[in-house]
Order: C-alpha cells, then sequence, then structure tokens
C-alpha cells in the first residue's frame, strides 16, 4: 500500500518516514496521496497518541519535486498543484494528535512547509531550513508564506524567503523556528521521548488544546475565548477530566482512557 512512505505503529505512537531517497525525498503526487491516506488513518485510530514525521539522514525532503512543477502549462494547473499542497499540509496539521517533525539534513521548500505544519520541530545538528523558491521565480505556496511568519515573525520570515537562503540548526533554534538541536545519532530517540510523553496525556484535552490554539491565533480574543469556555465544557463529562481531578485529589497517577 506504501512505496514511498514508510508507516509504523510503535505503541500508541505513529511513525511516518518520507522514503523517496533517490529523490531526495521531493514529494510527488505519490508520496503526498500516501501521506493523505496515512494521515487519514491517523486522525481516525483514537488509540495513538502522537505522530512523528522523519526522513532520511542527509535529506528530510528536497520539496515539491521539479518535475512536476515543470509539466505544469496553465495558470489554473498550478493553481490546484498548489492548493492539493496546503490541503495536505492542513490535514496534517489539524490530526488531533500532536505531530512531531524529526529533521535531519535539508529541509527545503514543500519539506519545510510540512514541516511548518506540525506541532513540534526537533532538529539534528546537521538540519539545514530553506525556502528558496524565489531562487526559480517562484513562491513558496505551500503554506510557507503564511506559516512561517506566524511561527518566526514577519522579519525573519522575509529573510528566509525574500533571500531564498538555508539557515542551520542552530539559527533554526534561536528563531523559534524548531524547539530542540540534537546530535544526529540522537534525533529520533529524542522524538520517540517526547512522543511518548505526549502519548501519555489524556486524548481528548490535548485535541481540544492543540484545536484552541491554532484556531485562536486567527480570530479577535473575544471569540477565541468563547471558544475556549465552549471546549472545557464539552470535556467536563469526560471521563479523563474526571479521573485526572480524583487521581489529584487522592494522589495517584490518573487511568486515562481518551473517552
Amino acid at each position: 500500500m506504501y512505496e514511498n512512505l514508510i508507516f509504523n505503529v510503535e505503541g500508541s505512537v505513529a511513525f511516518l518516514q518520507l522514503n523517496r531517497p533517490s529523490k531526495k525525498n521531493s514529494l510527488n503526487a505519490a508520496l503526498r496521496r500516501e501521506l493523505a491516506t496515512a494521515a487519514a488513518e491517523i486522525a481516525g485510530n483514537p488509540k495513538l497518541g502522537a505522530v512523528i514525521i522523519t526522513g532520511g539522514e542527509d535529506f528530510f525532503s528536497a520539496g515539491a519535486d521539479i518535475e512536476e512543477i515543470q509539466g505544469m502549462a496553465t495558470s489554473e494547473s498550478t493553481y490546484r498543484h498548489s492548493r492539493g499542497f496546503q490541503g495536505l499540509f492542513d490535514q496534517i496539521e489539524n490530526l488531533p494528535q500532536p505531530v512531531i517533525a524529526a529533521v535531519s539534513g535539508f529541509a527545503m521548500g514543500g519539506g519545510l512547509e510540512l514541516v511548518l505544519a506540525c506541532d513540534f520541530r526537533i532538529a539534528s545538528q546537521t538540519a539545514k531550513f530553506a525556502l528558496s523558491e524565489v531562487k526559480i521565480g517562484a513562491i513558496p505556496a505551500a503554506g510557507g508564506t503564511q506559516r512561517l511568519p506566524r511561527l518566526v515573525g514577519v522579519a525573519r520570515a522575509k529573510a528566509m524567503i525574500l533571500t531564498g537562503e538555508s539557515i542551520g540548526a542552530e539559527e533554526a533554534l534561536a528563531a523559534g523556528l524548531v524547539l530542540k538541536v540534537v546530535p544526529k545519532e540522537k534525533l529520533l530517540e529524542e522524538a520517540r521521548s517526547l512522543a511518548a510523553k505526549l502519548a501519555a496525556l489524556p486524548r481528548l484535552a490535548l485535541a481540544a488544546s492543540k484545536r484552541l490554539i491554532n484556531r485562536g491565533v486567527e480570530i479577535d480574543i473575544t471569540s477565541a475565548l468563547e471558544l475556549e469556555a465552549r471546549s472545557i465544557a464539552a470535556l467536563a463529562t469526560s471521563h479523563d477530566l474526571k479521573e485526572g481531578s480524583l487521581a489529584f485529589l487522592e494522589k495517584r497517577k490518573p487511568n486515562f482512557t481518551g473517552e
């Protein structure tokens, strides 16, 4: 079923590895379809509490498949290509589970835009990040012009997008693009450790918190606070909130069920 993607379930964690090494893990149509299929499967599995997305040691992903871009002859086909990428990355961003990008080597163009759609980004010391589309007369059109400034601020986003130059792992850390930088050999260990920690937490509260943060930054504060209050009201009758409160009072470890 998956030819361009390695998809494993490790306990309560879904592990996705881009697997087109001969093409530097470029995101062609086949790989994008497999990512979308995997994301739909993950979203529908309440037993999964976290997701890790990674690539190869030298290339997380080189981005869009240039051969596909060269084959687009009209504005309409280019528009559909952009919207297809955006839809896939929206799907990943909107997964109820927290998603961790474990990045080694180059994350370029659409590869970085995939990373931006994740909730957490851990980089190896070898990681390089770039939105270099300007160098071929294009723009980052898979969410890059929108997600990057929301994450690192307008000035830093302009510096990356308008020059097309890459930044290293430490600069990405200073910019707030990544959460942590670790030695290459420790990258997946660090990602799995964070994923296990997240997967052990109550699923409904995690999903609600993620949804509120993602949505809240896009709307006015009054509407966001109303949404927050309605979300906690929806959790009020859940097993996990009752169990968590009782366990706190009884000074014991809670038994969360995701219900």
